[in-house]
């Protein structure tokens, strides 16, 4: 029986919610140094504010003896000179260059080349001929090779890796440059040595090749269908302010003529303390860490920042339409200019986006569109910023609908909000589910730290940013048409984004620049001074499965439970250990399920009881496991639990929805075949497997519109009566015992047997296919042995010294010293089960122009290992520290139980891994690689424009085959 609850009830409930009051008060702590903190914030952050105007934000979480720790700057592309746009983004790559103390073996030296190629940029931006452009170029190359004998290149990444750093990373956007790190909490003091030195000074060292880099990075972009589609919108929608005039990665005219003179009265200008924060989120002491960042960041001088020039945009009073062609799937947005973050008009906007497009999919575009499948996809969102926002919705039509008939279909839906034609339930639950949202989000230290420092960014108080949720709820339905009525006019952006030939793509020469050296033997005396710096060790702490994971059986079924600490969010899984490879219609039905009622509920309705109850789903299907998972508070489970039920055993076929949802399914095929990284995820797994192969078999066209739609619903009823085990998280196990018992029964079915899939040797074979894009994609992936977990400890080093991440041997090569490439890495990957095979793959995203090279550089690299002992003992000595300091905690124990099961483990593999990285040499990683990589043979998949790319190169590599859409997407 499900126990219906009263909408009016459940409405009065939610606005009874007692609003917790955040104030904000000043404490002094036991070394005398003021700080700010809010009452009954449950994470009880403390934020300091040192002499020269530094923020530090500091907060506890315990989960594992780490720190995550963000620098952001108030600064980003919005304050980027108009003749230099860029400038913010290209600094941020500058920053992981060095000082004249780090990466520099001749600061003496190296500066005086360092500033003649300075002069040079000044000489080759005001140079209007053409040819003279060019032979400046050439002397800014010749001096930058002489120039890179004094460099250490990367040196900030080896030492940061060093510390046992992961995440390092930036971005930059509108106002905004952040920078990253993941650290071990012993490490802490060299962490703030290092980036005080960082931030103490620019030096604009190898400063052409990561110019290259950023270009390529440029071309990315334009192969990217949303960033073209964000151009214009923001374009259109901020005709006068920096938010929609000065994109992040800059113009291409910016990019080839930049002025390092401008980058560094841009660094002296906005990289100031009273402008910067600290944001540290971990194991941490909180006096003890305040004096050390005083100790490092205390010293830096307070400076005022330039009078900050507001821009007013005009109230925009009519429609403005843009038309944006690429190769892929059309599709229409449209977007109103909001108020800045914090107002109320913001507020407003946040909550319309909600009631149009939520998680529990129960929004207006949810039920009116989505679920009736009038399009192919439609959602909204709502983007504030420092100054302005954005308030937007997407939808990708039905083939042969087009984008009017699709905008009609959104505009109808702003017409009910207008209207307050929407349930009277679904405010106060969207506020429920915001708050749901946040108590995940800041769960863990990464997600508390990400909101910390976007309030800074914003210019926030912590009280209000916690409070915030208090404000939503004062919002009532009256405001929410009001608002509506008066917002949404003929005063909106829309940009349709159709399918055709991209007239607007910038192709640029290859410059041919020389390789620089790298010193790679090399080590700075400020890196020699972090290393040597002894600190006690973490010690490692390994997950006892057996001890972690509680065992009982329900009537039959397997439970496994693990105690929820941290709040009282619930969450739950069937786990079924069979999936597509066994019944690949059982997918085809569960996708199904989504738009099907029972007989007592509409799919609508089923999915508003879901969402009035704050209880999540999800239903997961892969080749081998079916999971289905419930998460919400612990006090509402049980209702989840029933709905999930009666949904399975009741749900109704329906003929007319399943024909729909098989025209959806087969549109959505075709949008594949248009999307780049769908099309190079098939070519890849074309040449790693061939033509048998998972992602080919597929029901084909004829079988899904020959199918009855009871044939689906009596596989998703049947599907409890197959084996599954149950994992519970939370605190009340004797609780939930109960609720399983209403609803399990034995198993009386076995489940199907799976098809085995071939995984052929590979080498030799070259397979393209052709699409429209600046850039050139090439994978070269090789079958290696079965897997080995004897080789763990090995592979974790060789992807860190030789293939991944920003000090690795590839990177440095193929980026770093010949520009040839900004993505580019070797991945050894190890089968995730036993008796599969391990495979390696190698990856560059390029120039065609720069094909020829990139490929050459790669395949000289991997001839043997390179043999650079100071370089393999710092990634050895990451792997270490990484390992010692990381935890499995949580939910994620029961995960990785299942997935040291498929290994054939029974313990945590972290600790083979530890033990076996502890002594390895360079000696036994380069056996390691004669014997394990270098017989490796090689299929290549390359998609591209075909007229750009040079056939005796592509030929070179092996047999080549041109495959169609058709051929790698087996439709």
């Amino acid at each position: 029986m499900i126990k219906i609850i009263s909408t009016l009830s459940l409405v009065l409930c939610m606005n009874m919610m007692s609003a917790q009051d955040f104030k904000k008060q000043t404490l002094r702590d036991a070394n005398g140094y003021t700080y700010e903190t809010v009452t009954n914030d449950p994470d009880q952050v403390r934020i300091y504010t040192l002499n020269n105007g530094l923020k530090i934000y500091l907060a506890k979480n315990t989960d594992a003896p780490r720190i995550q720790t963000y620098i952001p700057v108030r600064t980003g592309s919005n304050n980027d000179p108009s003749d230099n746009t860029g400038l913010a983004h290209y600094l941020e790559h500058m920053l992981f260059k060095g000082t004249s103390k780090l990466g520099t073996k001749d600061w003496d030296k190296e500066k005086i080349l360092i500033q003649e190629i300075s002069d040079l940029y000044e000489a080759h931006k005001e140079e209007t001929d053409t040819d003279k452009k060019k032979q400046i170029y050439k002397k800014i190359d010749s001096i930058s090779q002489e120039a890179s004998r004094y460099a250490i290149a990367n040196e900030y990444d080896k030492v940061i890796s060093s510390i046992g750093a992961t995440g390092t990373n930036a971005h930059t956007w509108l106002d905004e440059t952040v920078y990253k790190n993941n650290i071990p909490n012993n490490e802490l003091e060299k962490w703030l040595k290092i980036e005080k030195e960082r931030f103490s000074e620019l030096v604009l060292r190898l400063f052409h090749t990561e110019l290259e880099a950023v270009y390529e990075e440029f071309n990315r972009a334009q192969d990217n269908d949303a960033r073209l589609v964000n151009y214009e919108l923001m374009d259109a929608l901020f005709p006068h302010h920096p938010n929609g005039q000065q994109t992040t990665i800059g113009t291409a005219e910016h990019l080839k003529n930049p002025s390092m003179l401008a980058i560094h009265k841009y660094f002296q200008t906005y990289y100031i303390p009273n402008n910067m924060a600290i944001i540290l989120v971990g194991d941490l002491h909180f006096d003890k860490t305040i004096l050390l960042v005083d100790k490092y960041f205390g010293s830096f001088k307070y400076q005022e920042l330039p009078v900050h020039k507001t821009v007013k945009e005009a109230p925009l009073t009519k429609i403005v339409e843009r038309f944006v062609k690429s190769p892929t799937t059309p599709r229409l947005q449209m977007a109103w200019r909001t108020d800045s973050y914090g107002s109320r008009e913001s507020f407003l906007a946040e909550i319309v986006t909600h009631i149009l497009s939520n998680s529990g999919d129960v929004g207006l575009l949810d039920v009116n569109i989505n679920q009736q499948q009038k399009a192919l996809r439609a959602t909204a969102y709502n983007l504030p910023f420092k100054e302005y926002g954005v308030m937007s919705m997407i939808i990708v039509p039905k083939e042969n609908q087009s984008l009017k008939e699709a905008q009609q279909l959104l505009l109808q839906q702003v017409d009910l909000i207008k209207k307050g034609q929407f349930p009277d339930w679904l405010i106060p639950a969207v506020v429920e589910e915001m708050k749901l949202s946040r108590t995940r989000y800041l769960e863990s230290a990464e997600g508390l730290a990400t909101h910390l420092y976007n309030s800074f960014i914003k210019g926030v108080t912590w009280e209000q940013e916690l409070n915030q949720l208090n404000e939503y709820r004062k919002i009532t339905k009256e405001d929410v048409v009001e608002f509506a009525q008066n917002f949404f006019r003929d005063n909106y952006v829309a940009i349709y984004k159709e399918k055709g030939v991209n007239d607007k793509l910038v192709r640029v020469d290859n410059p041919g620049i020389t390789p620089v050296q790298l010193n790679k033997n090399l080590q700075s005396d400020f890196f020699k001074e972090i290393i040597s710096q002894k600190v006690p060790r973490i010690q490692p702490v390994f997950v006892d499965f057996k001890k972690e994971i509680k065992e009982s059986l329900v009537k039959g079924v397997k439970l496994n439970y693990i105690q929820n600490k941290t709040n009282d969010i619930v969450q739950t899984n069937y786990i079924f250990n069979f999936g597509t490879d066994s019944d690949k219609e059982m997918g085809l039905a569960l996708n199904l399920l989504e738009y099907l009622g029972t007989d007592q509920y509409t799919p609508d309705q089923l999915k508003a009881e879901f969402y009035k109850i704050g209880v999540s789903y999800n239903i997961a299907v892969g080749p081998e496991r079916i999971n289905i998972s419930l998460s919400g508070p612990e006090k509402n489970i049980a209702k989840g639990w029933g709905l999930i039920n009666h949904w399975f055993q009741h749900v109704k076929p329906d003929q007319e929805i399943y024909l729909k949802t098989v025209k959806t399914i087969l549109e959505g095929r075709e949008i594949a075949k248009k999307d780049k990284n769908r099309i190079m995820l098939a070519l890849s797994n074309y040449a790693k497997y061939g033509k048998d192969s998972r992602f080919r078999n597929i029901i084909s066209k004829q079988r899904l519109e020959s199918i009855k739609a009871e044939e689906m619903t009596n596989k998703i009823k049947s599907l409890f009566q197959f084996p599954y085990e149950v994992f519970f998280y939370g605190s009340d196990i004797v609780a939930f015992e109960k609720i399983m018992k209403e609803y399990v029964h034995p198993p009386t079915l076995s489940y199907p047997i799976a098809k085995i899939y071939p995984e052929p040797s590979t080498g030799g074979q070259v397979y393209f296919t052709n699409y429209d894009m600046v850039q050139t994609e090439i994978s070269k992936i090789g079958r290696g042995r079965e897997l080995n977990p004897a080789n763990f400890g090995k592979i974790n080093v060789f992807n860190d010294y030789f293939g991944r991440g920003l000090s690795s041997i590839v990177f440095q090569e193929i980026r770093e010293a010949r520009s040839l490439a900004y993505a580019s890495y070797v991945n050894y990957t190890h089968a995730n089960e036993i008796k599969k095979n391990d495979y390696v793959t190698a990856y560059i995203g390029t120039q065609a122009n720069k094909l020829s090279q990139a490929i050459s550089a790669l395949n000289e690299l991997m001839l043997e290992l390179p043999q650079i002992p100071i370089q393999f003992n710092n990634s050895k000595e990451s792997v270490i520290k990484q390992i010692a300091s990381s935890r499995i905690t949580k939910r994620n124990i029961y995960f990785n139980y299942l997935a040291m099961k498929k290994l054939g483990l029974d313990h945590d593999m972290r600790r083979d891994i530890y033990r076996q990285v502890s002594t390895l040499t360079l000696a036994q990683l380069a056996d390691f690689y004669h014997s394990e990589i270098k017989p490796i043979q090689f299929n290549t998949a390359i998609l591209g424009k075909k007229e750009n790319l040079n056939r005796e190169t592509l030929h070179k590599l092996g047999t080549f085959t041109e495959l169609s859409l058709e051929e790698i997407f087996g439709f």
